[in-house]
């Protein structure tokens, strides 16, 4: 979990381990950064509370960070900076803002959209799916065949974002979106901050809907005024 008050005015001094008492939503790396943030988590900590009362339905979704990932940097056998240098990813292009050494999320360029996975066309979902959707993804594994993607490639870190989406509509028996039903899809995604900088990852929705007119609305105080309304 990243501190909620990254970005503030000093660095941050270490993991995120300070969870705020009452919602449990949210961790911060340090007091400072805990203080500097209150007045802004104020105003989201009660909805926040009411939200995480049912955080077990979304602890069971299948599509979550790689388990080589989160397995590595959770038994503190691997950093996430090392895991990323290991995958060649460090501090490159969507990838950045993956460790706590990445740019900060408060800064955005517009003109410098990162589009890139870098990362070799075999490792990533960079071509059309070579076979027809299953009738249902669950998981990773079952995703990775179905898109002929090695298991070792580190994608999952970034398309957790478009599969859990694709996940959340399954569950709310929206699943058979088709042209003869619906050919258009608007999701309202609320409080976007580093996906702001990763917005290619979500065209695998085309992948997991396909023949349907995607629509996403980014709402949120980190989508800044000049990119209000724009399309990508």
């Amino acid at each position: 979990m990243e501190c909620a008050g990254r970005g503030s005015r000093t660095p941050c001094s270490g993991p995120a381990m300070r969870r705020c008492r009452r919602c449990q939503a949210v961790a911060y790396c340090s007091i400072s950064h805990q203080v500097s943030h209150g007045n802004v988590h104020k105003k989201e900590c009660q909805r926040l509370e009411q939200q995480m009362k049912h955080a077990h339905v979304v602890s069971d979704f299948p599509f979550r960070f790689s388990e080589e990932a989160t397995m590595q940097v959770c038994d503190k056998r691997e950093t996430r900076c090392s895991f990323l240098i290991k995958q060649g990813v460090h501090r490159l292009g969507m990838w950045t803002f993956e460790c706590s050494c990445g740019a900060s999320t408060d800064i955005f360029d517009c003109s410098r959209l990162m589009k890139d996975w870098n990362l070799s066309i075999t490792l990533c979902p960079c071509r059309e799916p070579s076979t027809p959707l299953p009738k249902l993804l669950s998981g990773w594994k079952e995703y990775y065949e179905w898109r002929c993607i090695p298991l070792d490639s580190p994608v999952a870190l970034l398309l957790h974002w478009p599969l859990t989406l694709y996940w959340a509509i399954k569950l709310a028996d929206q699943g058979n979106l088709t042209p003869e039903i619906s050919n258009e899809l608007c999701i309202h995604y609320l409080g976007p901050e580093k996906e702001l900088h990763q917005l290619s990852v979500f065209s695998e929705l085309h992948a997991v809907f396909p023949d349907v007119r995607i629509h996403i609305d980014l709402v949120g105080p980190a989508v800044p005024e000049e990119r209000d309304q724009l399309q990508v």
